[in-house]
């Protein structure tokens, strides 16, 4: 179960403040369906010579959005994304990163993530638009 309040479920690999090989990155709600978080990538995580991995960057636009979705209200899945790299993030340079759902419906929620560097109007680094799947759970739980 996430702990809303902290932007962390304990056993994910980005944000699981227990998971030991994790980036241990927590999300904070950032307004309603909006989520953000700030991450300075090390070493291990070039993929290039101090280029910071693509993966390791859709990796935490996926957790953007999956966090605004929560923040909006619902539990998510990811069932679509298109991403875009604008232009490379080194290894030690500070990044925001931020999620906000863009559409809701009863069963999908649309959403945007970006990277930029430094602070939230720094370079755009990447983005990503997503398609986010509502789980039964999440159905279930608004219902009630």
């Amino acid at each position: 179960m996430p702990d809303v309040e902290n932007g962390t479920y304990k056993g994910c690999y980005v944000c699981g403040l227990e998971n030991e090989a994790g980036l241990r990155i927590p999300f904070r709600k950032d307004g309603e369906g909006r989520s953000r978080a700030e991450y300075v990538a090390r070493p291990e995580h070039a993929g290039w010579p101090t280029v910071i991995h693509g993966g390791l960057l859709f990796t935490l636009m996926d957790e953007a959005v999956a966090w605004a979705c929560t923040y909006a209200g619902k539990r998510c899945v990811t069932a679509k994304v298109e991403a875009r790299f604008r232009e490379p993030a080194r290894v030690g340079m500070p990044l925001v990163i931020t999620g906000r759902v863009t559409r809701k419906s009863a069963l999908a929620l649309r959403a945007h993530a970006e990277i930029r560097l430094g602070e939230d109007t720094g370079a755009l680094v990447a983005e990503l638009d997503a398609v986010m799947a509502v789980t039964r759970q999440g159905r279930q739980e608004s219902q009630s």
